[in-house]
């Protein structure tokens, strides 16, 4: 390829060369310079290898930090957004700083090793979806989509796929999404896998800024 139309810093977290697949060592980890991958993220968007430049994973204070010396703001940060874990805040951080959000695990990645069944489990989706005839899947990526958020979503089942498609010619109504919005919170992505007493990250706190 000659270009990408979005690139993004996965993590606020730096590897050692050819250290990407945990378990991880304390020494794998280098310092993240958040100030020298973004020049060189920008660099990359300036030579027109990336049309679009972005993060994952950011906090609304690593948000702050990276925006006080950005000459080129970031047009996604793409992060954990199910009803599970709603990212108010953030989204709220992120509208007002004209970033856009970007929804991965939308369905709470049950099945995945790290992922969690609590989304597609959900009493309050489940009902809503029988009473709506669809399936819970539908309404977690209706809610999403009603968020103003982009989706990312994956299956292998064609069936799967037309049902994900089939989102955008009906709506919750506002009882709804009240319910919804009143469904307890719990992060399902932590990255537990990036915290070590040596390394950058010594708790989750620490990773995500409070916002957990």
């Amino acid at each position: 390829m000659e270009y990408v139309d979005l690139y993004l810093v996965h993590w606020p977290v730096t590897m050692k060369a050819g250290r990407y697949s945990a378990p991880f060592t304390e020494e794998d980890f280098e310092p993240f310079d958040m100030r020298a991958v973004w020049e060189a993220m920008e660099e990359c968007h300036r030579l027109g290898l990336a049309k679009a430049i972005g993060v994952c994973n950011f906090s609304c204070k690593k948000l702050e930090t990276l925006l006080s010396f950005a000459t080129i703001p970031p047009t996604v940060n793409q992060v954990e957004i199910n009803p599970v874990w709603q990212q108010r805040n953030l989204r709220e951080f992120c509208r007002e700083k004209g970033i856009q959000l970007m929804a991965y695990s939308p369905l709470g990645a049950k099945g995945t090793h790290w992922g969690s069944d609590s989304v597609m489990d959900s009493g309050v989706l489940h009902e809503i979806a029988k009473a709506k005839g669809k399936s819970v899947a539908q309404v977690c990526l209706r809610w999403v989509y009603e968020q103003g958020d982009c989706l990312i979503v994956k299956s292998f089942d064609e069936t799967r796929m037309k049902e994900n498609l089939d989102i955008v010619d009906w709506e919750l109504t506002e009882e709804d999404r009240q319910r919804i919005s009143k469904i307890p919170q719990r992060k399902i992505n932590q990255g537990r896998r990036y915290i070590t007493e040596h390394g950058q990250y010594k708790s989750l706190e620490e990773l995500w800024d409070g916002e957990i």
